[in-house]
């Protein structure tokens, strides 16, 4: 393992269309839209692209499918500007970039997804060749996301499962991440992967879906539910370690028993532009520490922090900065 080296992220790969709009409308009702951009979305467009802007001192390499048209050529353009390897990232002719249309109210900063599967649909076991590569991490997003991945396998319950095997056998550490959707389908989908998996990474209402616990009870976390919720993950199978993420901050769990946490930055009234992507920037730093071999609550702490920089921006990536910038993030406004 010591002679590995590097990340290969895989996944949804997409393109966001965010607009800022100033209200949400009533159906049937009009809404302004007041400037609009374009930018990266999916867990490995965003984590790859976030590392990059952070500095990350390893190799990034990306896999999946993009459509041939011109958002797919956009997102091959990117990983060449950013250093990403792209080898395994494949056009197919069969179907076009994934897109999100991303509508955020201005004075919020709330924002509604409107997604076309588009390529990702397609993705599938025989896509992925763990011979290619010497990373050390492989990482997979979004569980939920992915119809083909999420789909049946005989032997290991779901194709992710059993991609996240083949993973392990060659070698690789593991991690996922799932996606929010508003649904019963989380025991169904994220259970079978779980026992093929080193690091999970959760949200805490991704938490409570799959444990089937209620971790939130309006404004306030209910953090003895939610260590509940995370012991429940390792009996399902994670290997190594369960961390989630919330707007107060973040926690770790360890099969060792070993527990930590670390509370978000105090953002200052009028900085945060957009929330979209902040999972994605803390699953970033928590890659790069796990994989520099930092501990637990220096991983965190550049989750968190991470984050705090992503909610700079209104689109998924662009608030992020070099990592000594975004550390310093929580030097000047503090943390929770």
């Amino acid at each position: 393992m010591a002679s590995r080296q590097g990340l290969l992220a895989a996944g949804n790969w997409i393109i966001d269309h965010v607009k800022i709009i100033d209200t949400w409308p009533a159906q049937d009702a009009l809404a302004n839209v007041l400037s609009e951009s374009r930018g990266t979305g999916g867990s490995p467009y965003n984590i790859l692209t976030d590392l990059a802007l952070m500095g990350a001192q390893f190799p990034l390499e990306a896999a999946g499918l993009v459509g041939d048209d011109s958002d797919g050529h956009s997102i091959l353009q990117d990983c060449k500007r950013l250093g990403i390897n792209s080898t395994q990232l494949t056009c197919s002719p069969s179907a076009p970039t994934s897109y999100t249309d991303v509508m955020t109210v201005q004075s919020t900063g709330r924002r509604t997804f409107f997604h076309a599967r588009g390529a990702n649909a397609l993705l599938d076991a025989p896509h992925f060749d763990f011979s290619r590569t010497q990373a050390r991490i492989f990482h997979l997003g979004y569980l939920l996301l992915l119809d083909r991945l999420d789909g049946p396998s005989k032997i290991h319950g779901t194709v992710a499962a059993e991609v996240l095997a083949s993973a392990q056998a060659a070698g690789l550490l593991t991690s996922i991440d799932v996606v929010s959707e508003d649904s019963d389908r989380f025991p169904k989908i994220v259970r079978p992967a779980l026992p093929h998996v080193h690091l999970c990474v959760m949200n805490e209402f991704e938490a409570g879906r799959v444990t089937g616990r209620n971790v939130r009870h309006g404004d306030q976390l209910d953090r003895t539910a939610l260590r509940a919720a995370m012991a429940d993950l390792l009996d399902a199978g994670v290997q190594e370690r369960v961390v989630v993420h919330f707007p107060e901050g973040a926690c770790s769990l360890g099969r060792d028993g070993a527990w930590d946490e670390h509370g978000s930055v105090r953002l200052p009234e009028g900085y945060i532009k957009g929330a979209a992507g902040a999972g994605d920037a803390f699953t970033a730093g928590m890659l790069l520490g796990w994989h520099e071999g930092l501990t637990v609550h220096e991983s965190l702490r550049i989750g968190v922090c991470a984050a705090a920089a992503n909610l700079s921006d209104e689109t998924c990536t662009d608030g992020l900065k070099p990592l000594a910038d975004c550390l310093a993030l929580g030097e000047q406004f503090g943390f929770r």
